[in-house]
């Protein structure tokens, strides 16, 4: 049993990583780091788990690796850290604020002869491995299009209640501010487009919408150019019904090959191949898999190989790709509205 600490407690922490940890018998947490010191006791009801609010002291609280769960602008030092005590590390997407942080933590690593991993747990749900195998068996040909789309809310614009004005959702604004839609959730469909064809993106353009008031668009279009010559358009929002009382949103997956296709609904609960031979319905799952993740992770850690779990580069590629396109519809808009 591998013993882990984790770094940051907040939702994720919260509703996927803890859970799946507990539950897990392959691992125990046994601390927590949380700088901010008006959560300390919260946190040690909770959960039942030593709480630390100095980073040196948890990381002498004899672990093995560490999840680092914290808002996206602490990932750096919490690697840097993570790296200095010898420790793996998971550490949730978005890897780093820009390239140059996260090319010095995978370098960092590397040379400490450590594992560093990237959250990008939609890899491990049935739905994304059984697509991988339909793809490595041919069942659908070549594949030379796919269709990757999620737009909601991201839990809308305001908190529900009876106040007056209402509150703000302060997480759906940290995303924002953070790098937006494709930054924040549109990382693991471009690592999933990778992932699935084994080729690499040598082109991109993006187009984006800003329906709320933020410097970044809260809906995007993301165009993908792989090296095997296959596209993909991504497409992802947190404005979809974001002020709507009863809010719905759009989950796709669809793959285009030369023998078939793949399709994936989550709303309608559909997920099918269709070829020139029959058409096959699979097992309906959600697109998340922590438990599926932490699995892996644990074989990892256990063997000293990669597996399927996505790298540190495989972060570093995704981020890097969405932060470009996101910065480059900024760029366009700023020259818009000054011409």
């Amino acid at each position: 049993m591998f013993r882990l600490g984790l770094m940051g407690c907040g939702v994720v922490a919260n509703y996927g990583h803890i859970p799946t940890i507990k539950d897990s018998n392959q691992f125990e947490l046994t601390a927590i780091y949380e700088p901010d010191t008006t959560r300390t006791e919260e946190l040690k009801t909770k959960h039942n788990i030593q709480v630390y609010t100095d980073v040196e002291q948890f990381f002498q609280a004899g672990f093995d690796a560490v999840v680092i769960t914290s808002p996206a602008p602490f990932h750096y030092q919490n690697v840097i850290d993570a790296a200095r005590f010898g420790k793996h590390v998971l550490c949730e997407k978005p890897l780093a604020m820009d390239d140059r942080e996260a090319a010095e933590m995978i370098d960092l690593m590397d040379k400490a002869g450590l594992m560093l991993f990237t959250a990008f747990d939609y890899r491990f749900s049935p739905v994304a491995q059984k697509i991988k195998k339909i793809v490595e068996d041919g069942s659908i040909g070549d594949i030379g299009s796919l269709r990757l789309s999620y737009i909601w809310n991201n839990h809308g614009k305001y908190l529900k209640g009876d106040q007056s004005p209402l509150p703000l959702n302060k997480r759906r604004v940290g995303r924002m501010l953070e790098g937006g839609p494709m930054v924040d959730c549109g990382v693991h469909q471009i690592d999933l487009a990778r992932w699935w064809l084994n080729s690499e993106v040598i082109l991109h353009h993006s187009e984006g919408a800003w329906v709320d008031e933020y410097e970044v668009p809260d809906h995007m279009y993301l165009h993908l150019q792989h090296s095997n010559d296959a596209h993909t358009m991504l497409e992802i929002s947190y404005s979809y019904c974001y002020t709507a009382k009863e809010p719905v949103s759009h989950f796709v997956y669809e793959l285009i090959g030369t023998e078939g296709i793949i399709r994936y609904d989550r709303e309608s609960q559909i997920f099918e191949m269709r070829n020139s031979t029959s058409t096959t319905r699979f097992p309906f799952a959600r697109e998340k898999n922590f438990p599926g993740m932490y699995e892996a992770f644990a074989e990892a850690l256990e063997t000293g190989k990669t597996g399927d779990m996505p790298t540190g580069l495989d972060g570093l590629i995704a981020t890097r790709i969405a932060r470009t396109a996101t910065e480059e519809l900024v760029r366009r808009r700023r020259a818009n509205i000054r011409s």
